[in-house]
């Protein structure tokens, strides 16, 4: 064999090449679907950091700063920002009317979500039973109060508290009982009432939703084997429900502590209802009534804080349990 023949590079096979190009068409592919996911995604990140993350930061910025005013006693003069540090948080952990209204939410809500919870259950599993009628329609009935914006619904429901107008108040003494629900002791539960009366309807179409993915399968071998009607619900629904129990409870924890619209509208029909009846109605009067912006930013933070270790502790006691139980 000659030297020039030695020297000389073998040629590529066509079967290289050929995977050469549909590798680098696989590429280009691949390429184009990420820059399209990415132009599908971008105006989401960016509505979701102009709407969530950004109030969140400007709310900790707010929070660690206060006004200072120039002139003598700090009367007249011009007004500056300056850094606080954590004394706004110190004053509002020092506040006892912003504790109180922490501690009254957390009684709401370890009363309220639990018979919502429950409640709105027991609906679904009726709904979704063999032997319901008219489902559409009851369904659709227990939905609607949630289309009722929460201002509304506490305005409908005061006319049914204030004595004089109220008709159920005046069927309580007709039958002898004293009753006035925006009384001290039972205005919590009153607002419980309307909260119930809102979102219930709205937990139970989230239940029915995660119902409605359970194969019917299961409950014909449920039946096939004597299971009944209750033993069906406890045994197979409610186990495989449970991720949807999960997030209505989550949800309902989150919305407890934002408790704001009911106690608001509610305040001037109840002189029980002052201004830290709620955090959150506590802090929209240090903002707006007080003009002190800077402490309502530190009390809004403490109740995001607040909603994130009660929602976190829940979802991390749930795991737990379902680890013991696997």
């Amino acid at each position: 064999m000659s030297r020039d023949t030695l020297s000389r590079p073998e040629p590529v096979a066509p079967q290289r090449r050929d995977v050469r190009r549909r590798t680098s068409r696989v590429s280009r592919t691949e390429a184009r679907n990420a820059r399209a996911a990415a132009g599908f995604v971008l105006p989401f990140l960016a509505l979701f950091a102009l709407c969530f993350i950004a109030p969140i930061v400007y709310a900790v910025y707010q929070s660690l700063h206060k006004t200072e005013r120039t002139g003598p006693l700090g009367l007249g003069g011009q007004e500056h920002e300056a850094f606080a540090g954590l004394a706004n948080y110190a004053h509002a952990l020092s506040d006892d009317q912003f504790l109180a209204g922490f501690g009254r939410v957390l009684l709401f809500g370890a009363v309220q979500v639990p018979l919502m919870i429950v409640l709105a259950t027991a609906l679904a599993l009726l709904l979704e039973s063999a032997s319901a009628r008219g489902i559409p329609f009851f369904r659709s009935a227990f939905f609607l109060p949630y289309g009722v914006p929460g201002v509304i619904a506490s305005i409908l429901w005061g006319f049914l508290y204030v004595p004089g107008i109220s008709p159920l108040v005046k069927l309580a003494q007709s039958a002898g009982w004293d009753v006035d629900f925006l009384a001290r002791g039972t205005v919590l539960w009153s607002i419980a009432n309307i909260v119930t009366w809102q979102f219930t309807g709205y937990n139970m179409l989230v239940l029915i939703a995660q119902l409605k993915s359970v194969p019917g399968e299961l409950y014909e071998a449920a039946r096939i084997d004597g299971a009944n009607a209750w033993q069906v619900a406890r045994h197979i629904k409610l186990p495989l429900i449970r991720p949807a129990l999960v997030l209505t409870c989550v949800f309902s924890i989150i919305g407890t502590l934002q408790l704001f619209a009911e106690p608001k509208v509610l305040r001037p029909l109840a002189t029980s209802i002052d201004t830290g009846f709620t955090p959150n109605l506590h802090a929209y009067s240090e903002a707006f009534v007080g003009n002190n912006q800077h402490v309502a930013a530190a009390e809004a933070v403490l109740l995001a804080l607040v909603a994130c270790v009660l929602s976190f502790g829940f979802l991390r006691l749930v795991g737990g349990r379902d680890k013991e139980r696997g």
